[in-house]
């Protein structure tokens, strides 16, 4: 099915079981520990061995020698596989580099072998007694001191982007600002690592693994193997959490597929966390400049926007410009992204790359703006509103009410009430209120499902999905009762196996609508195949209530597929109307803080986030999305940072004592509303993400929080006491 005109009435708009606050049908398995995660895979008649990686103490340069005698006579020993075993490998399509394979060294903690052993504990025993020789070379870790030489990265799709004059406007400008922003490399920090067992039977691979993306997986695994695609079946049905570091393929399924091919054992490789957060991927640091010039009334003429970020040789940019580009109006506009090189561990996607660090400088960006026009902060928001895209007006938004949540969100947080800069105290603590616009783009992929009906009426959906912690499991079920008109306990869902069609997989906050919507285009598959069984029109046939209904005959489900059982598949693509028109996300975040006097320790008192993304399938599960990525904004703010030893080229702080999130007890109250709406371009589910805009711009609305409590203009996250405690006696 192509999706290529805007969506009208459809069965999901009946809305019997689709967004109907219906709990995770997988929570019960999750909560008592029955939910089978990539690590914990176990068949009774496979003696499983265990693999610990070895990863590089160097960050540049190449391998001259690995010694692994001592190790191979450690008790335990089955096996080791070192990177000179396998020798170089083509990396895979979604790769900065090759995960293992040669004696070249592109980052710390890159993976130089495997070692094999009876058990864990054998192996990380005997991983300590292999030794590497290096031929170490100077290496370059500070973006910073890069900046000078990063350079417009011809792989890049839009880099730079230009309308009107921005030079002339922002000189003219009757008001205007030129400020530099920073933000920090950051992890993700997920509570399950990176994890899989491998498993040989013959030429044929088994993998258990912690994928978010199945099909990308398995076409780079085989690449890095050389082996046919169709020799590999993956499986990853429970993820432990990704927010983008499981997208792309990584280190534990490599290693544990040439370590179970060495031993002839099928092998399990778990990464240990600092291997997590210095062999994998994480969010890159940026360096941002904006500039905004506008009228005495608020109107914006000129805004730019630069952004600079660092990346291995041939990596990816942080897009940091991409909301800059589309959430305000003005006539003359530019927007710049460099990349430097940089010999750090891979910079790759984070949860919203590009509107979440882009958006922590902007937002700051905005109200210092109206701080300098004497405004009040939404109000600049709203009068420079737009319903078309900036950089092409005559492309209008699908649908965009961001000055609705802005108003909603104003009522509802108490915003009125708002004190001035530095003017509120509760005991010690000087207490301050922070706003900040949220945006991001929908994303859609192509989808693929199978949906069964067997002779009991029951409807089974299989697709290669994956549920990260999302409630995929969930809206698929509830758009598979939907659609072929049974009730949830009529619905089971497989997900996560490369036996199954091809799906959108989970991220970029794409993955709810696009699955949702392949689903929905098996479902009408199911739903044509039901009725020319029963010698219906398809097109007036009525699914409902476990029956299939036309003109006055009724015939139950389970009678229509027969013993022999009914199958619908198809895989949802898209048309052009994301080309015509701007499909996006629009929120807005609100931010109470208390800011100690003596110490500058800030603590987040309230938060409310009011989000408009089209239908919302399941307000429970969305809502987990959102104060999740709300919390998650809270690290960012406070106290997220790998720190980079520019020395050595590693993070030093590469655990989760070192790497702060934060926790149940930092965050005190929480909110969401969700717009009432609909967005029939963007699918006919007319539905959007949210995962991803729960996050962008929280940071934000907490540093000017900040600043409403204290007077003090922080522009360099995480926003620590040591950035404040300098200006605080001034203020209080």
């Amino acid at each position: 099915m192509k999706f290529q005109t805007p969506a009208t009435t459809n069965p999901i708009d009946r809305l019997t079981v689709v967004g109907k606050p219906i709990h995770r049908i997988d929570g019960e398995l999750k909560t008592t520990g029955r939910a089978v995660y990539a690590y914990e895979w176990h068949d009774p008649n496979m003696a499983y061995a265990y693999g610990y990686p070895v990863g590089s103490t160097i960050a540049k340069g190449r391998v001259r020698s690995i010694d692994t005698s001592a190790a191979k006579s450690a008790p335990g020993v089955l096996g080791i596989v070192t990177t000179f075993d396998v020798g170089p490998r083509k990396k895979g399509k979604y790769n900065t580099a090759p995960l293992f394979g040669g004696d070249r060294i592109q980052h710390y903690h890159q993976a130089l072998a495997v070692v094999v052993a009876e058990t864990f504990e054998q192996a990380r025993a005997a991983a300590g007694l292999v030794t590497v020789d290096y031929a170490e070379a100077k290496g370059v870790f500070d973006l910073d001191a890069a900046r000078g030489s990063a350079k417009k990265p011809a792989t890049s799709a839009k880099p730079d982007t230009a309308t009107g004059d921005f030079s002339a406007a922002f000189k003219a400008a009757a008001v205007t600002l030129d400020e530099t922003y920073t933000t920090p490399d950051q992890s993700h920090a997920m509570m399950e690592p990176h994890a899989s067992i491998a498993a040989w039977d013959g030429n044929d691979l088994t993998v258990w693994t912690s994928s978010q993306m199945i099909d990308w997986w398995r076409s780079d695994l085989a690449k890095m193997l050389a082996v046919k695609k169709d020799r590999i079946h993956l499986m990853s049905p429970f993820i432990g959490g990704g927010f983008g570091g499981k997208l792309f393929l990584r280190a534990d399924a490599v290693l544990a597929a040439f370590a179970a091919k060495a031993v002839k054992r099928p092998v399990k490789v778990a990464l240990p966390r600092p291997l997590m957060m210095n062999n994998t991927t994480h969010r890159p640091a940026t360096i941002q400049r904006i500039r905004i010039g506008a009228q005495k009334d608020g109107t914006i003429t000129a805004i730019g926007h630069e952004s600079w970020s660092g990346d291995q040789k041939g990596g990816q940019l942080e897009t940091a410009v991409n909301q800059t580009r589309l959430l305000y109006a003005g006539a003359n506009r530019m927007t710049a992204m460099r990349l430097a090189t940089l010999d750090l561990p891979e910079g790759n996607a984070m949860r919203a790359p590009g509107e979440a660090p882009g958006l922590m400088a902007l937002e700051i960006a905005i109200d210092e703006m109206a701080e300098k026009l004497g405004m009040d902060p939404i109000e600049f928001r709203i009068i420079n509103d737009t319903q078309v895209d900036p950089e092409n007006p005559k492309r209008p938004f699908s649908h965009r009410n961001l000055v609705g949540c802005l108003k909603l969100g104003s009522e509802r947080f108490g915003w009125k009430d708002r004190p001035k800069v530095g003017a509120r105290r509760d005991g010690s603590v000087l207490v301050g209120y922070g706003v900040a616009a949220a945006f991001r783009d929908n994303l859609v992929f192509p989808s693929g499902a199978r949906v069964k009906l067997d002779e009991n009426g029951l409807v089974t959906v299989e697709t290669d999905m994956t549920d990260i912690g999302t409630g995929s499991y969930t809206i698929i079920a509830q758009t598979a009762a939907e659609m072929m008109g049974v009730g949830m306990d009529k619905v089971a869902v497989q997900l996560g196996d490369s036996r199954f069609p091809v799906s959108a997989g989970s991220g970029g906050q794409f993955g709810a609508n696009s699955a949702t919507s392949g689903v929905y285009a098996a479902c009408v598959k199911l739903r044509e195949a039901v009725a020319a069984k029963l010698g219906f029109n398809s097109a007036d046939a009525v699914f409902e209530n476990g029956e299939v209904r036309s003109g006055n005959r009724a015939v139950p489900l389970a009678e229509a597929a027969g013993p022999q059982g009914l199958v619908g598949e198809d895989t949802m693509k898209w048309g052009d109307l994301a080309k015509t028109h701007q499909q996006s996300t629009f929120g807005a975040h609100f931010v109470e803080v208390g800011v100690d006097i003596a110490t500058g320790e800030t603590r987040i008192r309230r938060m409310l986030a009011v989000c408009a993304a089209g239908r919302i399938l399941n307000p429970i599960t969305a809502r987990s999305q959102v104060i999740g990525a709300m919390t998650m904004g809270v690290g960012g703010a406070l106290s997220e940072e790998l720190v980079v030893d520019p020395r050595r080229g590693l993070f030093v702080n590469h655990d989760l004592a070192g790497y702060e999130v934060p926790v149940h007890a930092d965050i005190p109250h929480q909110e969401v509303i969700f717009m009432d709406e609909t967005d029939p371009m963007s699918s006919p589910m007319k539905a959007k993400g949210v995962g991803e805009l729960g996050l962008c711009g929280v940071a934000a609305a907490i540093a000017n929080a900040i600043h409403n409590a204290t007077g003090v203009r922080v522009r360099h996250y995480p926003i620590t006491l040591d950035k404040l405690i300098g200006s605080l006696p001034d203020v209080a």
